[in-house]
């Protein structure tokens, strides 16, 4: 399922979640705030305890941690769809992935899946999350 309803503390921030003992996800973190200027969105470890609780109160399980969620207005959003939704947010050119939401959902997913199996293999992992610097710590839910 691409898109689950719930509700955040904050209907109206973006909260992404991401696996935070893999290097491309934290690559995937370093991207995005590096591209937000205006700080639009938060972040979290799926591993972690604001993590899970996110996740339950999204309805999508705590265990699963092969994939970004976006949390938006209260939606949660799941691989190639928060994704794709995130790019769509970013300054230009990034914006003009989202033309890839076009492609049916399932080949997406598929592709996503494929490189969310082997990303530890690719890219490598840590034994804990990343840690953020002291002026990057507001933007982690903790």
């Amino acid at each position: 399922m691409t898109e689950r309803h719930g509700e955040t503390n904050q209907d109206t921030e973006r909260i992404v979640l991401v696996d935070g003992v893999c290097h491309l996800c934290q690559g995937l973190t370093r991207f995005i705030i590096e591209r937000d200027p205006h700080a639009k969105f938060r972040f979290a470890s799926l591993q972690s305890d604001v993590g899970a609780e996110l996740l339950r109160k999204g309805g999508l399980p705590v265990d699963e941690v092969d994939t970004v969620v976006l949390i938006e207005n209260g939606n949660y959003y799941v691989r190639s769809a928060a994704v794709l939704r995130i790019f769509r947010q970013m300054r230009m050119p990034w914006p003009l992935l989202y033309a890839f939401a076009f492609v049916p959902l399932p080949l997406r997913d598929r592709m996503y899946r494929y490189v969310a199996r082997n990303r530890y293999r690719w890219f490598g992992k840590e034994e804990q999350c990343m840690l953020p610097t002291p002026e990057l710590r507001k933007r982690f839910l903790s």
